[in-house]
């Protein structure tokens, strides 16, 4: 199950500034013709583990014998021979596209047997169901997972049984996954992706990995080369279901070395483990039900935990950009100075993911806003191909949309035109409805000096 904490591309510096009057024409009058046709991602680009297998090897253990609870887990289970799997529910038009690719990856990067059927005894069923009923189902939750069900309504029903209980599971072999069908493509894609992982392999997140979506800070939307690397050795014929942490801790340095031999090569990058109290603070900081006062509060409480910590890695970059983003409205300047230190901490891990082009949007939007339309740009391009590397659309359509502003400040609006245009397609994966589209697209708007009341 994920909290997902969806804040990472939401901008609100355009909320404390006032705009001009909504029926004079401005370059956001696109928003109100047609929008262009919806992009997705056609071709993987998995960028390869860039740590040492020792260090994969202690990740894959700590995943797999451990529930996000803290709950040690005696042995290893998994599916045994073919993996069926088929859907039912109103799955939306983008959903099964994207399965079939995540599919194909399984197969051909985690060589793992898994293939769609229509069968009602299919080893997985992926429900896709509102919003709604999952919220009903699991208050926290964006979309989860159970063992031994095939429905929701199953799950109402059993969802105090030992039988979905994964601590006393002792095989997998029947498994429901319920993700969004009233969400943007791109979040129930993410959901698709983060829960038939667990589905398939490790149930447990961890929030010192870099580079995997095994990690609630959600910086990576879809299933990574570190992440298809663990599936491969989860599924490798010299484990099996049953067994102890010390025997998998036995077996897997040889099949790290088989399927990772560049892993071989790297120095051991030691991350130490997370305090439960940063963990607690985090996630009252950006879960649901909080009251603001109390969400900055633990937010300053995950960034003390960190700098006690001594941590210089992801971690810190985090804290600093969890705190930046609550402190938005009460004190733009100190918010901004907690997005560069994120900034700074995030420079660190540029071969992991697309860290640093979530900061890139505050700061961007900061520059943009104050008239520093080339710092503004300068921000932006770096950050593009990661976000499109790592096929999160709503993240690249919110640098275009900024860079399409930045560029209609300086005088250059047939190039500011065909930026945005193409972002538009991108923002219909990214945010969903059309009213999610033009609502971003007005919210980027705004911060433009051009677009100002004075």
């Amino acid at each position: 199950m994920k909290l997902r904490f969806l804040f990472p591309v939401l901008l609100t510096l355009g909320a404390c500034m006032s705009t001009g009057n909504v029926d004079t024409p401005t370059r956001a009058a696109i928003s109100d013709t047609t929008l262009p046709p919806m992009k997705s991602f056609a071709t993987p680009q998995p960028a390869q583990p860039a740590r040492s297998n020792r260090d994969i090897a202690r990740d894959f253990l700590d995943l797999s014998f451990e529930l996000e609870s803290g709950r040690s887990l005696d042995t290893l289970t998994r599916f045994e021979g073919p993996i069926t799997l088929r859907v039912t529910g109103k799955a939306p038009p983008a959903m099964m596209p994207d399965l079939n690719r995540l599919i194909a990856r399984l197969r051909n990067e985690a060589r793992i047997d898994i293939r769609l059927v229509r069968d009602a005894s299919a080893n997985i069923t992926i429900q896709a169901v509102s919003r709604r009923e999952i919220r009903k189902a699991l208050p926290q939750a964006a979309c989860f997972v159970v063992p031994n069900i095939s429905s929701l309504s199953q799950y109402r029903s059993a969802r105090r049984n030992a039988s979905t209980n994964w601590a006393l599971l002792e095989s997998r072999e029947k498994i429901a996954l319920f993700v969004p069908n009233d969400a943007s493509p791109q979040e129930t894609r993410d959901c698709l992706h983060e829960e038939l992982a667990q589905a398939l392999g490790p149930l447990n997140d961890l929030y010192r990995l870099p580079d995997s979506v095994f990690n609630d800070d959600n910086i990576h939307a879809v299933l990574t080369g570190f992440d298809m690397t663990v599936l491969r050795a989860y599924y490798d014929p010299s484990l099996k279901n049953g067994m102890t942490r010390d025997q998998v801790a036995a077996r897997l340095p040889a099949i790290l070395a088989r399927i990772n031999p560049r892993g071989e090569r790297l120095s051991s990058r030691y991350l130490p483990a997370t305090p439960r109290a940063w963990i607690d603070a985090v996630q009252t900081a950006l879960g649901p039900g909080t009251p603001p006062a109390n969400r900055r509060a633990a937010a300053r409480r995950a960034l003390q935990i960190a700098q006690q910590q001594g941590w210089q890695d992801h971690r810190l970059g985090f804290s600093h950009y969890a705190l930046g983003r609550l402190m938005q409205s009460q004190d733009g300047n100190a918010a901004h100075a907690h997005f560069l230190n994120a900034d700074r901490a995030y420079a660190r891990v540029t071969q992991f993911g697309p860290h640093r082009a979530f900061v890139a949007t505050q700061l961007a939007a900061h520059a943009l806003s104050s008239g520093r339309t080339q710092e503004a740009l300068n921000l932006i391009a770096p950050q593009l191909p990661p976000a499109a590397q790592y096929e999160n659309a709503a993240l690249l359509s919110t640098l275009m949309l900024l860079r399409a502003e930045a560029l209609d400040v300086q005088g250059k609006l047939d190039e500011a035109g065909a930026v945005r245009l193409d972002s538009l397609g991108w923002a219909r994966y990214g945010f969903g409805p059309d009213w999610a589209v033009r609502s971003k697209l007005r919210e980027i708007s705004a911060l433009s000096p051009l677009n100002r009341r004075f």
